[in-house]
């Protein structure tokens, strides 16, 4: 798709939705996406979580937690549906390497090309990441096991890894993350996807120091539009990013919620604009499951 591509397109990433939806319903919302011609359509993986429940006998008893739709089912019904290709997470969390190896089987049967290798979350409330049994660790393990998969199966797949241009919450420093970064691609990985940031210069830094560390692979901004006030402190916590001067004091000043996400979304669609002029080979958009802000980004640039 980026070889091919004669000018810069959108991708979207969604979330599997929650248990109970049917699936018109998540087709009405991605329908809404389709006049844009998103090439690609990400489908993010979440680990499996466990809870304890008091017994009768005073003991506890532990059950699995799945809150959301299988990727698997998700990526099925998108693709019947719509000309769109669609793009997997596939994660090191709670994984085994045959659980890993039997949703390739699942992906390599629906005619699914491309996926996006990452490390995953650690449990809630677990210090240090902790990686399932006979699984893997680290996102570059994961690449290197995709690869060696079946063989001509593992080298059919396009992978991508993700990049932090603001450093990933858990390294040293940006030296030591680059280094990680460069090691997923050693191992085998085709394109980063970057995780959202709200000030370009430092996409464009980290664009620098990749290409200076001999990463050569396409670099794909990842964009979200701020939506409401509270962001401003979830999304600094949730997924370690700095939001610029010029954004918080316009937010913070704002009198109603409609404004932020008037704001919110004229700061990305500004962004969208910026990174396509600067030659960027597409822009991926974060939906958190909802279409309006990023309609309104896409119809501004694309």
């Amino acid at each position: 798709m980026l070889k091919g591509a004669s000018k810069p397109f959108p991708s979207l990433e969604i979330v599997p939705p929650l248990n109970g939806i049917r699936k018109d319903q998540l087709l009405t919302t991605i329908g809404q996406f389709m006049e844009f011609a998103p090439r690609y359509i990400n489908v993010t993986c979440h680990r499996d979580e466990y809870e304890y429940r008091p017994a009768p006998d005073g003991s506890f008893t532990r059950h699995l937690v799945r809150s959301r739709l299988d990727p698997v089912a998700v990526c099925a019904a998108v693709m019947a549906a719509y000309p769109v290709e669609m793009v997997p997470h596939i994660i090191c969390a709670g994984l085994t390497e045959e659980e890993i190896y039997s949703l390739l089987y699942n992906y390599h049967f629906l005619g699914i090309d491309n996926i996006l290798a990452l490390r995953g979350d650690s449990l809630k409330g677990e210090k240090r990441f902790t990686p399932a049994p006979g699984g893997f660790s680290h996102a570059n393990e994961l690449v290197e096991a995709i690869r060696r998969f079946e063989g001509s199966i593992g080298a059919s797949f396009c992978v991508g890894v993700g990049g932090y241009p603001e450093k990933h919450f858990e390294a040293a420093n940006p030296t030591d993350d680059l280094a990680h970064l460069k090691a997923k691609v050693d191992a085998g990985a085709d394109y980063i996807i970057t995780q959202m940031f709200f000030d370009n210069a430092v996409f464009y830094r980290f664009v620098d120091a990749c290409r200076a560390a001999g990463i050569t692979v396409p670099i794909i901004p990842g964009l979200k539009p701020l939506a409401n006030k509270r962001q401003l402190e979830l999304l600094p916590g949730s997924f370690s990013i700095n939001l610029p001067v010029d954004l918080t004091r316009i937010v913070r000043d704002a009198t109603s919620e409609e404004e932020v996400y008037e704001l919110g979304t004229a700061w990305c669609i500004a962004q969208c604009k910026d990174l396509l002029a600067h030659g960027v080979p597409a822009v991926h958009f974060y939906t958190m499951g909802k279409p309006r802000n990023i309609v309104e980004v896409l119809k501004a640039c694309f």
